[in-house]
Formats: structure tokens, sequence, C-alpha cells
């Protein structure tokens, strides 16, 4: 088995290129390297999905949504950490259908709570 990478990479997603900015240079202020994309879709075209550590996705989105682009990570690596964040607190009432039910920041968010989250579903993906 290959030996992980010590460097940690999220990916963030966003289609609010204000927030998709802030949260790559909170991440990177913390040593992560952030790779960030303005929808689920470029991000999954990129091929990068097997490389990241965790990913960062805003729920309300044009075109592939949130929870649309969970279920399509998750497909593909079903223990990847996902974190969502939404300006709309009623769309986490979708996340009644999800068994593994990723954790949710409301904007505006706490950036070192969200760093927190972070950190701590890294540790437990790398164990």
């Amino acid at each position: 088995m290959a030996e992980r990478s010590s460097v940690l990479i999220v990916a963030v997603v966003d289609d609010d290129q204000s927030v998709l900015r802030s949260l790559e240079y909170l991440l990177e202020s913390a040593d992560y390297v952030v790779r960030v994309f303005s929808s689920g879709k470029e991000l999954l075209d990129s091929g990068c999905v097997p490389e990241i550590d965790c990913l960062i996705s805003d729920i309300d989105m044009p075109g592939m949504e949130g929870y649309a682009l969970l279920r399509a990570v998750r497909a593909a690596r079903p223990e990847i950490p996902v974190i969502l964040i939404t300006g709309y607190p009623e769309t986490l009432r979708g996340l009644a259908h999800l068994g593994d039910r990723p954790r949710c920041f409301t904007k505006p968010f706490s950036g070192p709570e969200l760093l927190a989250a972070v950190g701590e579903a890294i540790r437990k993906l790398r164990g």
C-alpha cells in the first residue's frame, strides 16, 4: 500500500468567488494545500478527488448542488470527510436522508471553528 504524502489537500467548492477566496486564504494560513472550484462539476472533472483529504462545499449552487456533489464524491471515496456550508439554514433539512452526516456550517461562520473541524476530520481520516 502506498504511503500518503504529509501534504494535506483541502478542496473547496463554492460559486461565490469571495467565499471561495476567503476560504482559500484561511486554509492556506493553516498550511493546507487548497484546490478551489466554482462548481461541483469542475471538481469532478478535475480528477483530483483521489488526492484530497477533505472537501468543503457550499450546498446552494447552480447546476450541481452540494448534496449531489457529496453523493458523487462519496461514491468515489466513501471515507472522505465532507464539510458543508450554506447561507440558508433551511437547506440543512436535506441532511436527514444521509446516513453519515457531514459537518455543517451556516454562513457567516467562525474561521477558527471551521479550521478545527477540518483538522479533526483529517485526523479521523488518517487515523
